[in-house]
C-alpha cells in the first residue's frame, strides 16, 4: 500500500507545477488517512508542506435519509483558504461517484477552488455518475453484490484491501 501511495503522491507532484497552490482533503473515514499519508510522503520528496483538511460529506448525500435516520456527523476541518487552490480530494474507494459529487458539493462551500482533481486507493469501476479519478493505484472489477473494504492501520487494522462476498 506504501508504494501505491507513494506512486500517487509522485504523480501528483508530476502533474502540479504550482506546487504553492496544492492542498490535500481527505473524505471521512479511511480518505482522511490515505491524505495525510500522501501528504507526508510529498513533503518526504520534495520537502513541501502541503495544506491538508478533512471533509465530512454525510449531509451531502443524495441517500442520507435512506442509510440512517439518525446520521453520524463527524468533523470537517479545512483550515484554509480553498479560492484558487489545486484542491486533491482523497477517498478510499469509487464506485458509482456519488460520494465524490457530494464531496464537491461540501468543498465548494468553503469557495471555489482553481481545480478539483481525485485520487482513490482502489478504483472498483460501476460508475453511476460521469466522475473519473485523476490518481488510482489500484483498478479492479467486481459484482455489484461485492464489497470493497479497505482497512488501515490507523483505523483499527493493517493496511490490506479485502473483497467481500
Amino acid at each position: 500500500m506504501e508504494l501505491a501511495l507513494k506512486r500517487i503522491a509522485l504523480q501528483i507532484l508530476e502533474k502540479n507545477h504550482s506546487i504553492d497552490q496544492l492542498a490535500i482533503v481527505g473524505i471521512h473515514t479511511c480518505g482522511v488517512y490515505l491524505a495525510d499519508r500522501i501528504r507526508k510522503i510529498i513533503f518526504e520528496q520534495g520537502g513541501i508542506q502541503v495544506p491538508y483538511g478533512s471533509l465530512d460529506i454525510t449531509l451531502y448525500r443524495d441517500d442520507w435519509s435512506i442509510i440512517s435516520q439518525n446520521p453520524v456527523v463527524k468533523t470537517t476541518d479545512i483550515p484554509f483558504a480553498v479560492e484558487e487552490r489545486e484542491v486533491i480530494l482523497v477517498d478510499d474507494v469509487i464506485f458509482t461517484g456519488r460520494t465524490i459529487r457530494a464531496a464537491m458539493d461540501a468543498l465548494m462551500d468553503y469557495g471555489r477552488p482553481h481545480s478539483i482533481q481525485l485520487a482513490v486507493l482502489v478504483d472498483r469501476g460501476g460508475r453511476e455518475l460521469p466522475i473519473q479519478p485523476d490518481y488510482i493505484a489500484l483498478s479492479t472489477d467486481v459484482l455489484a453484490d461485492e464489497r470493497i473494504q479497505v482497512m488501515l492501520t490507523e483505523h483499527g487494522g493493517i493496511d490490506q484491501v479485502v473483497i467481500e462476498h
